[in-house]
């Protein structure tokens, strides 16, 4: 027992000292370990790599930086220049429209006998109302009994309340009967399904080959008429050079 008036000595728990014991041990024994064990010096490679990625972290790290901040500072001015092209690209989409300029344009109409025909080019461009200007224009028109014409030339103007198609420059007429027909111009009435031309021509097909210095084909009687002098030479003659061709002379 304690005298009276001393100072009783302080609480002490000894519940823990077992566990606290325990730790203390494992501690000791973890260092130990770790003052046993020899550290690997890296290698020459594994340092050159190491001096690599501090390179690459010195440098890249604040090229990044800078180059978010730059982008930061000229987006308005990119924001602006992609307005400006999309407002160009607006346009320049309805001065084509406005204009009636069309790339690999097609046209469908038919005859007076409700034959179709399709006229096709690279490039078609709307003048006036009526008028459209054709660049390498293709006619491809469905006669009767199945017979096909296929027209093209460089150039060509269609008017289409007419229906009528003046064609320029190398113009290459085929039927799929088997005649060839060149020649630099031609005009064609396409309602009325006539092609004619007063410069010179030269043909060729199943009768022979015909030049003349011009052409006139009526589709729908099925002739074809050569005007002017010209040479004929038939798939029968011995001697082409003795043959000629009197004018309207039909095929």
């Amino acid at each position: 027992m304690n005298e009276p008036g001393a100072t009783p000595p302080p609480a002490r728990r000894n519940d823990f000292a077992d566990q606290d014991s325990a730790d203390i041990a494992k501690l000791d024994e973890l260092r130990a370990e770790s003052l046993r064990r020899v550290r690997r010096l890296p290698t020459v490679e594994e340092m050159a790599r190491r001096q690599s990625r501090l390179k690459l972290a010195r440098w890249g790290l604040p090229s990044l930086a800078a180059f978010i901040l730059v982008s930061l500072a000229a987006w308005p001015e990119i924001a602006h220049l992609v307005n400006l092209n999309r407002k160009a690209l607006h346009d320049m989409q309805r001065f084509q429209h406005l204009t009636g300029a069309i790339e690999n344009a097609i046209y469908r109409d038919s005859d007076s006998k409700d034959r179709p025909y399709t006229l096709t080019s690279r490039n078609a461009r709307q003048i006036g109302k009526n008028r459209i200007d054709l660049e390498q224009p293709v006619a491809d028109i469905l006669m009767k009994n199945n017979v096909w014409l296929n027209v093209k030339a460089d150039h060509g103007v269609y008017m289409r309340d007419q229906q009528t198609l003046t064609l320029t420059g190398h113009v290459v007429l085929y039927r799929n009967d088997g005649i060839l027909l060149n020649s630099p111009t031609a005009d064609m009435d396409l309602k009325r399904n006539i092609v004619a031309t007063a410069s010179w021509v030269h043909a060729e097909g199943p009768f022979g080959t015909q030049d003349a210095e011009g052409a006139f084909l009526d589709q729908n009687a099925g002739t074809i008429q050569f005007t002017g002098p010209g040479l004929t030479v038939h798939n029968d003659d011995k001697d082409p050079l003795s043959s000629s061709s009197p004018a309207g002379k039909g095929t």
